[in-house]
């Protein structure tokens, strides 16, 4: 069995260039790649189209590479909590194609699964179809939406094995799964990495085979963007 394990997050992201297009997985703060993110940060690769949900919050996640100037476009579902993220939008300094977030999914697994084109009802008839290919389907209208693919795809899991295989935990599951099976190179960073063989092969999420590069992530923060309490 091919042994996926690199030693650390600078070997796992050799190869990433200026002008790529990248996949981070993750909702809002949950299960993002923040080992990979904060290497993205250390070699300053810029000019960069960025595919993900959203881009978290101002000062952590993406939104860090967005403070850089890193990032050219976003491919996301929302702007969310992030108003650098807003500024650069409204301003024009950043070029951003915002998706219904079930079309934002299924484009990316439609990029996984080699499927290049799909018609959904999502967005017919708003700003989101001007320009795209509509047709009709038992008296239904829909847009012809393309897939999403990267140069390199880098998700977050909680457990996996030297030959790449991940499970996910609880809401960290989110765009994950989809994005590891969409990009050229598939980047893994897990809290725990085990040998091969170790998982129950019922629990995996993500198969090794769309996994290229695994490694253990090391000083996880897990911020929570809207932490609300109950008073006693």
């Amino acid at each position: 069995m091919i042994n996926k394990t690199v030693k650390n997050v600078q070997e796992a992201l050799q190869g990433v260039q200026d002008g790529m297009t990248l996949m981070l997985g993750g909702f809002g703060l949950c299960g993002i790649p923040e080992n990979c993110i904060q290497e993205l940060l250390r070699i300053g690769v810029k000019d960069l189209t960025c595919i993900s949900n959203n881009a978290g919050v101002d000062d952590f996640g993406i939104g860090l590479l967005l403070q850089k100037r890193q990032v050219k476009k976003m491919i996301a579902s929302y702007v969310g909590e992030n108003a650098e993220f807003e500024r650069q939008l409204l301003s024009g300094e950043l070029e951003v194609e915002l998706n219904p977030q079930g079309t934002l999914a299924e484009r990316i697994r439609a990029g996984g699964a080699g499927i290049p084109a799909f018609f959904t009802p999502a967005g017919y008839g708003t700003e989101v179809g001007e320009g795209k290919e509509s047709r009709e389907f038992n008296g239904k209208m829909y847009l012809m939406e393309t897939w999403l693919k990267a140069d390199f795809a880098f998700v977050k899991a909680w457990k996996g094995d030297t030959a790449g295989n991940l499970i996910y935990k609880g809401t960290a599951r989110n765009f994950n799964p989809m994005m590891a099976t969409a990009g050229k190179i598939t980047v893994a960073e897990v809290e725990e990495l085990v040998p091969a063989g170790e998982l129950d092969p019922n629990m995996i999420h993500t198969p090794g085979i769309f996994v290229q590069r695994i490694f253990q992530g090391e000083k996880y923060e897990k911020r929570i963007e809207q932490r609300t309490v109950r008073q006693a």
